[in-house]
């Protein structure tokens, strides 16, 4: 079952991260690494070609009140987003009954590799297991995402399902893989 989370008022640290709310100053950070191509691309969405989406798209993840920014301690910079979605396992019988959401994330192609995202899942899987009382979260990856693939291994997350996403702005249907973590 869905339940609302509201991250606004929320701040998680690491070790070398800091998960807080979007904020208007963050555009330009979200631009740098939502402009290169590949990196949207991995998530199901075309990468930024104008710093009027990415305007467009820190509004809804202000509004929508369920997006990380990931702040890299060391130089201050927003390198990334993790959100907080409705589940596919919310439509499946077998796991309808729990409160679920599905985690989301995007990090920096510069900063791909050393091991930031397991950081920062790993800690939102704390807060949504230990502050929000989730009993599961979900997670999926387009099967040629190794990247992610590694990620949601790191992080305890079992395999589930083979599925098929359609995206959007994409256009196209990719071939996804969709996993759970219990409480």
């Amino acid at each position: 079952m869905d339940i609302n989370i509201d991250i606004t008022k929320t701040i998680i640290e690491t070790d070398r991260l800091i998960l807080r709310a979007w904020k208007e100053t963050d555009v330009n950070d979200l631009y740098e690494y939502a402009s290169i191509e590949g990196v949207g691309e991995m998530a199901g969405w075309k990468h930024h070609e104008s710093i009027d989406v990415s305007h467009g798209i820190l509004q809804s993840f202000i509004s929508e009140k369920n997006v990380f920014a990931i702040v890299y301690k060391k130089n201050n910079k927003v390198i990334g987003s993790l959100g907080l979605h409705n589940s596919w396992a919310n439509k499946e019988a077998d796991y309808a009954h729990l409160k679920v959401k599905e985690i989301g994330y995007v990090l920096s192609k510069a900063y791909w590799g050393n091991g930031l995202m397991p950081e920062a899942v790993n800690a939102v899987i704390k807060f949504c297991f230990e502050r929000c009382g989730l009993e599961a979260l979900t997670v999926s990856h387009f099967s040629f995402n190794n990247q992610s693939k590694r990620v949601i291994e790191k992080c305890g997350f079992s395999f589930v399902k083979q599925g098929e996403y359609y995206a959007e702005q994409l256009q196209k249907t990719f071939e996804d893989m969709k996993y759970i973590l219990f409480r």
